[in-house]
């Protein structure tokens, strides 16, 4: 397996995206001081403390939505391809920083290297086989009596991330162009793949009836939640470098709107929580029961994921990557389909409501001991 670090996939470690706009070591003219600073001193501010930030957010919106009155239907009311519009527009604000840092002037010659087609199929087969298999069989395991958060679970498994990886991604020190490449190809099979394997798992295997599932719904999530600030993102790019030069944009712009990116997590986070805190508590017995199997998945798929691309070789900035990309899930969609196939009081529509509420601290954790163990062994 060729060591992808040294190819053209632009995964130096002088150019690690982070949620702040600033690069490892950036400026620092000393190498030997950087070893001796802290990963926590090099972050920004937003950064520091993102585990304080997340967990306020996950606190005042279950706060909100348990003792303050039509907090959750009010949030609810206005609906964006099946998702809510404010939580639809948290996605866009979080997203397009993040694509803007992407070099599309580069990414023809970065296709052209052979060891990018390995990364991209062993994603297709983490992303498309193992992980959706995966959450099927813990589906069955944890919830075999309980059938309608049985195929909620089973949602969440076979829709594929392209929002929350790309944070995630950042965070742990991850190749931020390389993510949005795999974000991209995971969008255009999930337009594909999304509706026949989840009609196969839930009416085939599953034996249920009232399931159908169509492919319009999941090319309109895609294509919304991906395309909208893809698009304004490549615009930004082409249009700002050529106004003002290659170097403002990169120095400044990118800089400037970074922060963007994790004010948007934290509003997304915030009003998810907010919007479903009280239906959550409220059934807090089915909540515990569709936790257990997210979390033995997230962390399972992640580790696994870990493991195997660094035995390959594969690198550190790439093994991040393509480990968030397995374990992470599309939630806006399993919650969209759900509430579209089953409505809104369902089961199917808990047990996908449950899947970010889980999904945000677990990841966050992992990030956490990513980066551990990253500086424990050196790697």
């Amino acid at each position: 397996m060729p060591d992808v670090e040294s190819s053209a996939i632009s995964c130096s470690t002088d150019k690690q995206i982070y949620p702040e706009g600033a690069e490892l070591n950036k400026g620092n003219t000393n190498p030997e001081k950087s070893k001796h600073t802290s990963a926590f001193q090099q972050l920004g501010i937003l950064d520091r403390f993102l585990a304080v930030w997340i967990f306020l957010a996950m606190a005042i919106g279950i706060i909100l939505g348990n003792f303050v009155p039509n907090t959750g239907p009010a949030l609810q009311k206005g609906k964006f391809v099946g998702v809510s519009v404010p939580i639809a527009v948290g996605l866009l604000v979080m997203m397009y920083p993040i694509l803007c840092k992407v070099r599309y002037e580069t990414l023809h010659r970065t296709f052209r290297a052979k060891a990018l087609w390995v990364q991209i199929g062993f994603s297709v087969v983490a992303n498309w086989i193992v992980a959706p298999l995966f959450m099927l069989g813990l589906a069955w395991a944890f919830l075999p009596d309980e059938q309608g958060l049985r195929e909620g679970l089973i949602l969440v498994g076979i829709a594929r991330c392209i929002a929350m990886v790309l944070i995630w991604t950042g965070l742990s020190g991850g190749d931020g162009e390389y993510c949005a490449i795999l974000v991209a190809i995971n969008s255009v099979l999930q337009m594909v793949l999304f509706a026949p394997i989840a009609i196969f798992f839930i009416k085939v295997i599953g034996g249920s009836s009232n399931a159908t599932i169509e492919y319009s719904l999941a090319a309109k999530s895609v294509g919304v939640f991906l395309g909208i600030p893809l698009g304004a993102a490549i615009v930004t790019r082409f249009g700002l470098r050529s106004i003002f030069g290659a170097s403002w944009y990169e120095k400044k712009f990118l800089a400037w709107i970074s922060p963007l990116s994790l004010i948007g997590l934290l509003f997304t986070i915030l009003v998810l929580f907010a919007s479903q805190g009280r239906h959550v508590v409220h059934q807090i017995v089915s909540v515990i029961r569709v936790a257990a199997p997210l979390i033995v998945y997230f962390a399972v798929i992640f580790l696994v994921t870990m493991f195997v691309t660094r035995r390959c070789g594969f690198g550190y900035e790439l093994s991040c990557t393509q480990s968030f990309t397995a374990a992470s899930n599309n939630f806006e969609l399993a919650i969209a389909v759900a509430i579209a196939t089953f409505g809104v009081d369902s089961d199917q529509a808990l047990a996908a409501t449950v899947g970010p509420l889980v999904e945000v601290p677990v990841l966050l954790g992992l990030v956490y001991a990513v980066k551990w163990a990253g500086r424990r062994y050196n790697w």
